[in-house]
């Protein structure tokens, strides 16, 4: 199989999956990794020789000196998060900005976008849907209503005091409605922004004309997702969900790369289930042995903290990923956090109302009260923790990944069994390996 040109990572569950990891390991083989979509929401953690990096914006790739890191214009740009990202990565000796291109159509998320935020969580009660409290949401509302502000506005810092001023009276209104008493300082919102423009002006590029120049000369495009396909705006479960596309769709329209030029698409999934926020999980396990889980696999946001709900791998859900996105292969995580187990039940099929559902449900209310059958698999209760050899693994974890894999219908390519970056397996065997380049 020929190697592609473009390669997308995507999350085939609710996000979280170790897509940081993944794609740090994969950006070895490509010229460029682009970040399409999402904001200072994600949390793509990174293990290097011990020390822990923790992306919000920047692509995992960035870590690799030799490779260029792209923000695509489907991205919403917190600069406070741009700029402290890059300023962690200078105190860590790694000198980022250079490597950076920022798209000059990326939309930007200002103070009122969090607080507007946090304003609609409250209101909800008890029907949150969980966001972070970043912005995202209200800025890709206005991006949607035409009336956000662009990473390109800050080119002209008169131009961009204007169009704030213009924005300013209405968002102070709404602001003013949902926190009595409380107002953001126009002054101090331009200003600030201003400040922290000539760190990120440098790097404005058209990164469309980017990186399809770029293809055309043979380089290689790791296309990098943030959060999972089942809090995607359009397929995900709704509403929630997060606001942008992070179905492997989303690349095209976030980077401005044609969908014909992208070879493939990559699923990275939990050997189990993980959530964060409201909204169903079939999955869900509660009390110690969701606990357990949660332990073992360190389960906390990496941007807000918060615990995540645990639950064991969901073959409808999961195949319903694979199905939107194409995916040509498969690339397991936290393999290793499953060892303890002497039995692995894994959700095979939805039933409602006594009978068995076929696909992924749209109503948020079927999803809610699926019951899901089960198939419980022995465990190798041996240590998996970084193997980086498939011969290694113990038989039963071997015929608990194959099950997997022909459940869902999708090939193995790579095993993650620790958070480093050489703490995985390769599966040489499987069709999806030859996308890479030979390592």
């Amino acid at each position: 199989m020929k190697t592609a040109r473009g390669i997308v990572v995507v999350g085939v569950q609710w996000g979280d999956e170790g897509k940081g990891k993944v794609v740090d390991a994969l950006a070895e083989h490509f010229d460029i990794v682009a970040r399409y979509q999402g904001g200072a929401n994600a949390g793509h953690t990174v293990v290097i020789d011990d020390r822990k990096f923790v992306f919000q914006l920047l692509p995992s790739g960035i870590l690799r000196p030799d490779k260029i890191a792209v923000i695509g214009n489907g991205v919403v740009v917190d600069l406070e998060a741009l700029v402290g990202e890059l300023d962690t990565m200078a105190k860590a000796g790694i000198d980022a900005a250079p490597r950076l291109r920022v798209s000059d159509r990326a939309h930007l998320i200002l103070p009122y976008h969090r607080s507007h935020e946090v304003a609609a969580e409250q209101a909800r009660g008890g029907a949150k849907i969980g966001t972070t409290a970043k912005g995202i949401g209200p800025t890709y509302e206005d991006k949607a209503g035409r009336r956000g502000l662009r990473t390109s506005d800050l080119r002209d810092s008169e131009r961009f005091r204007q169009k704030c001023l213009a924005v300013f009276e209405e968002k102070n209104r709404l602001a003013s409605a949902l926190f009595p008493g409380s107002v953001i300082s126009k002054e101090a919102m331009t200003g600030r922004c201003l400040e922290l423009a000539p760190r990120v002006v440098p790097a404005l590029t058209d990164t469309s004309a980017f990186l399809n120049g770029e293809m055309d000369r043979g380089k290689r495009v790791l296309f990098e997702g943030a959060q999972g396909t089942l809090l995607d705006l359009d397929h995900g479960t709704y509403p929630y969900v997060t606001s942008s596309s992070a179905a492997a769709g989303g690349a095209s329209t976030g980077t401005g790369v044609g969908p014909t030029r992208i070879g493939a698409v990559v699923g990275v999934t939990k050997a189990y289930t993980t959530r964060v926020g409201s909204g169903p999980f079939p999955t869900e396990v509660s009390g110690p042995e969701g606990e357990k889980l949660r332990e073992r696999g360190s389960e906390y946001g990496a941007v807000t903290g918060r615990p995540r709900r645990c639950g064991w791998f969901d073959v409808p859900a999961v195949r319903y990923s694979a199905r939107l996105n194409d995916l040509r292969a498969l690339l397991i995580t936290k393999l290793d956090i499953l060892d303890h187990l002497a039995e692995i039940p894994v959700g095979v099929e939805y039933e409602v109302e006594g009978r068995r559902l076929d696909g992924f449900p749209a109503e948020i209310e079927v999803l809610e009260s699926i019951r899901v059958r089960y198939k419980n698999l022995p465990g190798w209760q041996q240590s998996t923790f970084g193997l980086r050899n498939y011969s290694e693994l113990p038989s039963r974890a071997q015929d608990y990944l194959r099950f997997l894999s022909d459940a869902v219908g999708v090939e193995i390519a790579m095993i993650s069994t620790g958070p480093g970056r050489e703490q995985t397996i390769w599966d040489e065997r499987s069709c999806g390996a030859s996308l890479f380049a030979a390592r």
